[in-house]
């Protein structure tokens, strides 16, 4: 099982975390990384100095970006993924809050091409509930779900054509779940045909701003 990491925290106001991070950051899928609801109107040096850290260590890195449900326009997403390359070198992009609908599915295939255009590879969608399959053909990886632990428990269920999709196409990012029960969390989303996930004991409004237990578990 591949961990992606969104640790949605400063480096200055939680550096332990992020040392924990670095240190075991070739165990992971990916890090995403967000200065300022996406990268910033300027370099924030803890960042790229975390950025730097991560990429010795082994990690892939990608730039935070918020599609907003396709409301922000593709130029300025775009605009925001290279501004994440330039400053911290990132690998690919994460973005947030995409469309899942197939009438949104022309703009975020566009969107999408754009990007790998521009050399931003690997592209993350998180609809955070299953999409339409177009978009998981369009993706390196998709996020079918992202929500609290109660949910993924009582209310998951996955289409037929999810269950044909590689594992490795596939994230779950599950907040809320009792820390004893984060090793469950990891098998359940494999159990459920997710080779990335991100199991966290965060609630709302900020689940991400600790760093998971699954990292640690990985130590055992």
């Amino acid at each position: 099982m591949s961990l992606l990491i969104p640790l949605y925290v400063h480096p200055a106001e939680d550096p332990d975390a992020w040392h924990r991070l670095i240190a075991r950051a070739a165990r992971t899928y990916a890090v995403v990384l967000n200065p300022a609801s996406g990268p910033g109107d300027a370099p924030d040096p803890a960042f790229a100095s975390a950025a730097r850290a991560l990429r010795s260590a082994g990690a892939r890195l990608l730039g935070y970006v918020d599609t907003d449900y396709g409301m922000r326009d593709a130029e300025r997403i775009t605009a925001e993924a290279l501004r994440h390359q330039e400053w911290y070198g990132v690998d690919g992009c994460f973005l947030d809050r995409t469309t899942a609908g197939r009438d949104g599915l022309a703009d975020c295939r566009r969107l999408v091409r754009s990007l790998r255009r521009a050399g931003v590879s690997p592209v993350v969608l998180n609809p955070g509930v299953h999409p339409d399959p177009g978009y998981a053909r369009l993706a390196d990886l998709t996020v079918t779900f992202e929500g609290h632990w109660s949910s993924y428990v009582s209310a998951f269920t996955r289409p037929s054509w999810a269950a044909r999709l590689a594992p490795e196409r596939i994230c779950h990012l599950v907040y809320g779940v009792p820390g004893p029960l984060v090793p469950l969390a990891v098998r359940t989303a494999r159990e459920r045909g997710a080779g990335v996930c991100g199991p966290v004991t965060g609630e709302p409004p900020n689940p991400w701003a600790g760093l998971t237990p699954a990292l640690v578990e990985a130590d055992r």
